[in-house]
């Protein structure tokens, strides 16, 4: 049974894109003609099929990251948004914004984005090591503590502009795939590739990590040079899917988790499962953002809390030791 759940992951994936691009506040009349004749109907093709995409792009990358970012720290709570990376580059993205450098899901954004994620998540790391060798405890409290400060002057930056556009940039700070357009696409793609690429490269030695850095460096590992990698794909896939989406918090914690629990530890085969099942969760998320409260719409960051949170608790209610290497 075990060996057809990809397969089953994957076409559940496929249904609820589909699903996603047919539901919406416009009833689209003939929707299944107009799918197969792409560019005819302006609300499919201009509106819903750029946000759907971006949804499964955004989602995977950032399970991902959340996969790298618990590697990289040997620790089970660790995600983009715990180590100050998301934080990092929804600042260096607002500062470019509001100093009217870039334009929110332009490619220079992306490249703020991407910039402010590494220099933030290299400020955790380096912090989190300086009394000692890096411990997962002091990295966690290091990174809540980064990424309180950094949002905190987001906040603060985004409060104070008068700007016409400020709303929209206080939206897509809390997380929106509103403003994606199919000119954003190309960005995206272009981190998530990289970051899921670099992922899967140093994957195996993130098993040997796993069992400690001492184990891992008497397996032959250059920890250091690991652990950098890890933290340049984690940076690389949560900056540009933060600079374009705005900050979606839980989803690159969830998403492993999840992974693991179907599928066991091994990294390599992680990084293609937490991409797909982050793909899906962000794809029903933002269903069910623009619908339910229609005409308006809700932060997609708290319906991933929402179906995020159950799912992980009901998890660790079945079974506690999907951490452990097996």
């Amino acid at each position: 049974m075990k060996r057809f759940l990809p397969a089953l992951t994957g076409l559940l994936l496929v249904a609820a894109a589909v699903g996603s691009l047919s539901v919406g506040v416009t009833h689209i009349d003939g929707f299944w003609r107009e799918l197969f004749h792409p560019g005819h109907n302006e609300i499919l093709w201009q509106i819903r099929f750029p946000r759907v995409v971006a949804a499964l792009l955004v989602g995977g990358a950032l399970a991902v990251a959340g996969l790298m970012a618990q590697g990289a720290c040997n620790n089970a709570l660790a995600e983009p948004s715990i180590v100050g990376t998301s934080a990092g580059a929804s600042l260096a993205t607002v500062i470019a914004i509001l100093f009217g450098v870039v334009q929110v899901g332009s490619l220079g954004a992306i490249a703020f984005g991407v910039l402010g994620a590494l220099l933030a998540t290299a400020l955790t790391f380096r912090l989190a090591s300086l009394r000692s060798g890096l411990s997962s405890f002091a990295l966690i409290i290091v990174g809540i503590a980064v990424t309180a400060i950094l949002s905190a002057v987001v906040g603060i930056s985004t409060s104070m502009v008068t700007r016409a556009d400020a709303r929209s940039i206080s939206f897509w700070n809390f997380g929106s795939l509103s403003l994606i357009t199919n000119s954003n696409l190309l960005g995206i793609l272009a981190t998530t590739a990289i970051g899921i690429a670099i992922a899967f490269r140093i994957a195996p030695s993130l098993d040997r990590l796993s069992l400690g850095d001492a184990t891992a460096f008497n397996l032959g590992i250059n920890v250091s040079r690991v652990r950098i990698g890890a933290l340049i794909a984690l940076s690389i896939a949560a900056g540009g899917a933060v600079s374009t989406v705005g900050t979606i918090a839980f989803l690159g914690l969830a998403a492993p988790h999840i992974a693991r629990f179907i599928y066991g530890p091994a990294h390599r085969f992680l990084v293609i499962q937490s991409a797909i099942i982050g793909a899906l969760v962000l794809v029903l998320a933002d269903t069910a953002a623009r619908t339910i409260a229609q005409p308006n719409e809700l932060p997609i960051g708290l319906v991933t809390s929402l179906i995020g949170a159950p799912i992980l608790i009901a998890l660790v209610a079945m079974r506690n030791t999907t951490w452990k290497t097996q």
